[in-house]
Formats: C-alpha cells, sequence, structure tokens
C-alpha cells in the first residue's frame, strides 16, 4: 500500500445517494484542471467490466440533463477533526491564566499535536510527546513525554511575567510529575477557542490524536471556557459550562470511556460522568463542504433506475452514481430493488490490505475504474479500516468521493472472475432484469430508514441485491411489517441483515458502527464502547441484540472463506416445489460466475430453527462446499473442538437456498450467499440459476 498524498485530476461527489421527482440532486467536483468539464447523465444497466460478460452498459440519459460544461476549480478538503467556540473570547494583557486538560495520548506524529488553543496561546504536545505552552513567542516544554495509552492530566498557568507547566498520569504506579517554567510575554489573546486542534492560515491545523476531556481556560477569578464533554452526547455541538458552546467538526468520537470509568457501567447512557471524553483524530472525515457546481432537479417522467453523472477533462474523467426512487406513495412497476446504501457506505474507500499496485494491469486491459483507496487513504478510509492512531474508524458518510461505489470497480484484482463487490456486485441482478424485460423501482436504505414499510407497500415484491449487511432498527422492522403483511421478499446475497448501526439524528448522511462483542469484524471496539453515541442504542451484531438473520429471512451468516464459489445441490424432493426447479436439468445448479466462479460462496448463510428459521422454510438446495474451504463465523464456535449447531464444523459450513412462508401470507426466499447474483448473467442470462430465479420472482409477482 502506497501513501499517496496527491489529489486526483478529477473527482466528484453528491449531496444525496437517492432522490424522487422534484427533488434536487446537487453535483459537487475538484477539477485540477484549466479548462472546464463535460458533464453528462447515463443509466446503469451493468457495472461489471470483465469483457467476458456484458462489460459497462449504460444508456444515454440526455432527455432528463442536457450535456453541459462547467468551469474547473480544484476545491480542497480539510480532514482532522477538532471543536470550535461558537464566539470569541478575548483576555487582556497581562492577565493571570490557567489553562488545563485531561488527556489519553494515542499517537505520535512528529509534529505538534495541539490540546487547547486560543489565538497566541497553544497547550499542545510537542513532536517528541511533551507536553508544552506557546505563549506568543515563547515556550516551555515538560520535556518528558507522555506515555500513550494513559491518562494524564496537564496544567499550565501564566502569572507575573511566568509560565509554568505541570503535567501528571492518572491512576495507579504512575511516573512522577513533570514541571517545567520560562518567561511569558505579556501580550492579549483573543479568538474562537479550538480543542484538539489550532487555527493556522485560516484553517485547523495540529491536530491531535487521542481522547480528551474537561479543557478549560480560566482567566483572573473568570472561568472563560470550560466543556464538559459528557454533555449532549448524541449531539454536534458540546454546551459550555462557561464561555461559547463548542462545534464539532469532522465528527469525533463520542461516548467514549473517560479517566473515570471504572468498568461499573458499560452504557454510557447509565453513567454519562464515566464517559467524559472524545476521541479526536487527524483523519477523521465527513463531508468534504465542496460548493456545489451543478444540480439536476429529478424530472416527474424520470424513470426509478440507477443513473450515472460522468465527468470527463482533458483526459481524466470520473463517474458518479444516484438513485432515483419513483414518486413517494407511488409504484411504477411491482417489484422494489432495494438498494444497500447504508452498506454501500459503511464499505466506503476501503483500503483492502490485499490490495496490490500489479491489479493495475487487469484495471487497464478492461478499462475498469482505476483508482483504489490504498493509493489514495488521505481522502478519508472506511469504517473496514483503522484510524492512524490505530483505533477502529467507526463513522461513515458519503459526502465525500467514494472510490468503490463507481461503475467499474475491482475489489478483488487478483481473482480468475470479475472480483466485484457492493455496488458494481449488485448491477449483475440489474442487468439481469434489464435482460428479462423485468420492470422494477428502486428504494434506497435511506428511503426505507425514514418511511418504514409504506415505502415498500405498493409492490408485490421486493428483492435485495448481494450484501445488504448493515440495518437500522428502521430498516428490519420496515422489511419485517412488509412481509408479515403478505410481502414477498427476496434475499439474493449472504451475510445479510448482520451488523447494528445508527443514523445521526442531525445529519442523516452520517452512520455509526460499533463493532461490539464477536463476529467477523474488522476491528474490535474498546471494553465500554458497545453503545452508540448516536442513539444509545447497543451496537454490534443484530444476533447479538436478539435479531438473528434467521429472524427476518429465515438464513443467517455462517462461515467465511476466500472470493471462490461453489455449485448447490438440489435438496428438495417435494413435488410441491418442482417449480422453483421448473426447466433446470440436473441437481447440480450455478457451478459457474462471474463473483467466485460459482453461486455459492465467499459468505454463506444457513438455516438455524433456535434463530429464527420458521418451521414452514424448506431447503431447496444446499451449497457443495469445499472442504476447508471456509471458516465458522465466532459467533458460531464455541471451542476449537465445539460449536453451536453441535454437530461436526463441516455441517455448519454451508449455504441454504431456502423458501419460507408466513402467516400473514408473505413469503422469503433466500439463497444463503453473496455469489449468487454473479451467476445470473453467465451465458448472456441463459443458465440455470437465471431460471431457477425467474421461476421465483414470477411466483412472487403474480401472487395475490
Amino acid at each position: 500500500m502506497t501513501a499517496e498524498t496527491k489529489d486526483l485530476p478529477l473527482l466528484g461527489y453528491t449531496d444525496t445517494l437517492s432522490a424522487r421527482p422534484g427533488d434536487t440532486v446537487a453535483f459537487k467536483v475538484s477539477s485540477l484542471s484549466a479548462t472546464p468539464f463535460t458533464a453528462r447523465l447515463t443509466r446503469s444497466i451493468s457495472a461489471d467490466p470483465n469483457p467476458q460478460g456484458p462489460g459497462i452498459v449504460e444508456e444515454d440519459a440526455s432527455d432528463f440533463f442536457a450535456p453541459g460544461k462547467f468551469p474547473s476549480v480544484h476545491r480542497p478538503f480539510y480532514p482532522g477533526s477538532y471543536g470550535i467556540g461558537q464566539r470569541p473570547v478575548s483576555v487582556e494583557a497581562g492577565a493571570e491564566l490557567v489553562v488545563s486538560v485531561t488527556l489519553f495520548p494515542t499517537r505520535l506524529t512528529g509534529g505538534v499535536q495541539t490540546l487547547i488553543s486560543l489565538g497566541a496561546l497553544d497547550l499542545h504536545l510537542d513532536p517528541d510527546g511533551a507536553a508544552a505552552l506557546l505563549c506568543g513567542d515563547a515556550t516551555v516544554s515538560s520535556g518528558t513525554p507522555l506515555r500513550l495509552h494513559h491518562w494524564h492530566r496537564v496544567e499550565a498557568r501564566i502569572a507575573a511575567g511566568r509560565m509554568t507547566l505541570r503535567q501528571h498520569e492518572l491512576g495507579r504506579g504512575t511516573a512522577p510529575p513533570a514541571t517545567a517554567e520560562g518567561p511569558a510575554p505579556r501580550i492579549a489573546v483573543s479568538g474562537k477557542p479550538l480543542v484538539a486542534a489550532r487555527l493556522v492560515d485560516g484553517h485547523a491545523r495540529q491536530h491531535f490524536n487521542g481522547k480528551i476531556e474537561a479543557p478549560r481556560i480560566i482567566a483572573g477569578a473568570q472561568t472563560l471556557c470550560a466543556w464538559d464533554f459528557s454533555r449532549n452526547i448524541p449531539g454536534t455541538t458540546v454546551p459550555a459550562s462557561a464561555g461559547p458552546d463548542l462545534a464539532l467538526v469532522n465528527f469525533p468520537a463520542r461516548a467514549m470511556t473517560g479517566a473515570a470509568w471504572d468498568g461499573s457501567e458499560m452504557n454510557w447512557t447509565h453513567k454519562p460522568a464515566h464517559y467524559a471524553a472524545i476521541h479526536f483524530h487527524e483523519d477523521d472525515i465527513y463531508d468534504f463542504g465542496w460548493d456545489t457546481d451543478f444540480t439536476l432537479t429529478i424530472p416527474d417522467d424520470m424513470p426509478s433506475g440507477i443513473y450515472i453523472m460522468r465527468l470527463d477533462c482533458n483526459g481524466a474523467s470520473d463517474a458518479i452514481p444516484f438513485f432515483v426512487c419513483p414518486p413517494r406513495g407511488t409504484a411504477q412497476a411491482d417489484l422494489c430493488v432495494l438498494v444497500s446504501t447504508f452498506t454501500y457506505a459503511v464499505y466506503g474507500n476501503h483500503a483492502r490490505p490485499d490490495y496490490e499496485p500489479g491489479w493495475q494491469a487487469r484495471i487497464a486491459a478492461w478499462q475498469a475504474y482505476p483508482h483504489n483507496p490504498a493509493e489514495h487513504p488521505h481522502y478519508g478510509l472506511s469504517t473496514y479500516n483503522y484510524h492512524s492512531d490505530g483505533s477502529g474508524i467507526c463513522h461513515a458518510s458519503h459526502r465525500r468521493p467514494l472510490f468503490n461505489l463507481r461503475p467499474g470497480y475491482l475489489t478483488f484484482g487478483a481473482t480468475p472472475c470479475s472480483g466485484l463487490r457492493h455496488f458494481p456486485a449488485d448491477s449483475h441482478l440489474i442487468s439481469w432484469l434489464h435482460a428479462k424485460d423485468i420492470s422494477y423501482d428502486i428504494i434506497t436504505d435511506q428511503d426505507l430508514h425514514t418511511h418504514g414499510a409504506a415505502a415498500l407497500a405498493p409492490y408485490r415484491a421486493v428483492t435485495t441485491g448481494s450484501h445488504p449487511e448493515y440495518h437500522t432498527t428502521e430498516t428490519l422492522d420496515a422489511l419485517r411489517d412488509y412481509r408479515d403483511a403478505g410481502g414477498h421478499l427476496l434475499y439474493l446475497g449472504g451475510n445479510g441483515f448482520y451488523w447494528r448501526i445508527a443514523v445521526h439524528s442531525e445529519n442523516d448522511s452520517l452512520l455509526e458502527i460499533r463493532r461490539a462483542e464477536d463476529g467477523i469484524r474488522a476491528w474490535a471496539a474498546e471494553p465500554g464502547e458497545y453503545y452508540n453515541a448516536f442513539d444509545g442504542t447497543y451496537g454490534g451484531l443484530w444476533r447479538r441484540n436478539g435479531r438473528a438473520p434467521q429472524d427476518l429471512v429465515g438464513i443467517g451468516f455462517a462461515a467465511q472463506g476466500e472470493f471462490f464459489g461453489d455449485p448447490y445441490r438440489r435438496s428438495c424432493v417435494d413435488a410441491a416445489f418442482d417449480w422453483v426447479f421448473e426447466g433446470i436439468e440436473g441437481d447440480i445448479i450455478g457451478d459457474y460466475g462471474f463473483s467466485g466462479n460459482g453461486a455459492a460462496g465467499f459468505e454463506l448463510d444457513h438455516m438455524d430453527h433456535r434463530l429464527g428459521t420458521p418451521e414452514t422454510a424448506v431447503l431447496l438446495a444446499r451449497s457443495v462446499t469445499r472442504e476447508n474451504g471456509f471458516m465458522l463465523v465466532p459467533e458460531e464456535q464455541l471451542t476449537h473442538l465445539t460449536n453451536l449447531t453441535g454437530g461436526p464444523e463441516a455441517e455448519a459450513k454451508h449455504a441454504d437456498m431456502i423458501y419460507a412462508t408466513y402467516p400473514g401470507g408473505g413469503s422469503v426466499f433466500a439463497t444463503g450467499s453473496i455469489t449468487f447474483c454473479g451467476s445470473l448473467p453467465w451465458n448472456d442470462f441463459d443458465n440455470d440459476i437465471s431460471q431457477l430465479l425467474h421461476n421465483v420472482l414470477r411466483k412472487c409477482l403474480r401472487a395475490q
């Protein structure tokens, strides 16, 4: 992986991922060129660049947006979280000052890291990690680096022309305090106070990495500024105990254990005083905040679907997807495709550790999307990555360019198949619907979260894509209510409905994930930090929240392997279900595909009646899973010898394809595999997986 920091020549994003007729989508673009860039609109049919398949297929959509030219403007962005006072304060020259803060440093950067600043006054860690105070052009340092990942208290005092500094480590068995002093200039200080950064040339710099608690500035007998970070934990501002309220920029992590936390309480809502810390990072990023270059107001006659705004300028290009939903409360088709925008955002800019520059040969040959977050981490990484200080990234947002939310993006560049996941992989289903002339509407996770089951009510059938992994209480409730009201739900993926996330109440483009307890996870939440800051709910797996995926769709995550797939073998011999296999010869199904070269692969789901699989569930087919090709997920394991199924481990590692009916007349068809949809386009959409899905969907759409 390289740490390339050069800005790309042409890149953009939208303010929203989905819109309906009458809504306006704002496009925000940065271009390094001196000449205008062009923008044209297409409708996406296939986003798989593999020349052995359909390739990239898009239809011209100029009827809804006339191609145009727009001035090129280079737009910078500013990572790093901090707090800034919402009004300025001032201190007269010669006034006695006390600046204090409790801190938990997590990384040395080789540069200055500010703790609290006010104009020419800056309490910080010096490049060696020692506490230091800058006042005007005078500096005093303790000379003793603070131990990382320990709590410390630092206090600086200016009085009678002298600066004194004291740092001491909190807790048992700590090092002795360190002190220092020196002359202080007689100057006035003024401006907006900052926590975890300092204003340099109008921008926040010198970002601190770590947790901060109880910052305070006292001038004479007056407390000029003070903040208690246990207040308004879900919010974007910290109400001041004294002085101005503190606005939080780039969303640092809240509900973090503080210096007082002793393990007696795990839920911050029960004892906020133990969670009076905020974790700041130099690489936190939420909204790039770019100006709008042009907009598109969705016309009334624009069909629901996936659209791409294609940008070009002097050989550079970008392709920005967005999703058009039908007018609220109406349906333009009997089928709804639920687009997993929450999952797209959570994985947004996932820099994989297995990325190799050698992938570029395939990317060039296929004319695939050329950029990878592993080569451009300064654009902000995903919740599958770590911050620079080693803590897990727990916030996700689409208000920035997301490389893997692009047609033609390759997640796996060395695999013998297409190597797609998420947005490009879901186009295997979209291209199949077009090939079979099946009309559909688009609904996104955000729409479902906001409007509930009413968003799905007009549809006879609702289908997911390949990987609907991340969900809120509201989206799960909506899908359950739709199913129980007689709706027909098709779950065409694996590892679905797995992690609980929270949506910020003030900024619905911001998502939070706490990777609590267990599960297949990229990082582990720290003890005491399992509850979401946004809404106070318990984070982690939905299974650990009493809502296993089996309770919604009959199957749930069981095993993970490399990005390869196996076929299914038909299990059901009941003639009542022959309609599922109509037109299919033989019992082996799906031994091919553009995702993993097989329909049952990568991440597999299985039945478990103890977790909610209904008694009406019929096992239609089961994967022919290669021996030692998959590992059981942690939540299924007990010891190195035993697992929750009680049988041999090999018998638990498979994909179950099921069909289940529910009392309200609804049904669920579930495939149990992430790679299922990748088999649909095989042989120009003429194959047994295609036939099977067509059989099931035809029955669901005809059902009354």
